[in-house]
């Protein structure tokens, strides 16, 4: 069985197949219960990638390097929004990234709203599935 192609993304080289994903996980299935990440979070980085380091790591610490919402950094990875936030968390606790929440102006008419995460999720899955 060949390798799954993924997205465009600049490890669009590597396969999504269940034993990858297990690997790049160290074998979890779940960011810890108290990470800040969801779709719209904005990760930035905090650090260069050094020699040695897990590719999808120094992928995701060359992506940051301007706030950077989670969705997106999923989609250039060409992996599950699950699993990249797993990645996210383990830079999180080494202090290489660092995460907030997009600010909007105060509510009321003409303030902004955050898009839905359904939607967000739908428009990865369409990406995707170009």
């Amino acid at each position: 069985m060949s390798p799954r192609r993924t997205g465009p993304g600049p490890l669009s080289h590597r396969d999504e197949s269940p034993d990858r994903l297990y690997t790049v996980t160290g074998g979890r299935t779940r960011s810890g219960p108290d990470t800040p990440f969801d779709l719209v979070t904005l990760v930035v980085t905090e650090s260069e990638p050094t020699p040695g380091m897990q590719s999808e790591h120094a992928a995701i610490l060359r992506l940051c390097r301007r706030p950077t919402a989670v969705v997106e950094v999923a989609a250039e990875l060409g992996l599950p929004v699950g699993i990249t936030r797993i990645l996210l968390s383990d830079l999180l606790d080494t202090g290489r990234i660092s995460a907030r929440h997009p600010r909007t102006p105060a509510g009321g008419p003409g303030g902004y709203r955050l898009p839905d995460p359904d939607i967000l999720e739908q428009v990865l899955v369409g990406l995707r599935n170009l």
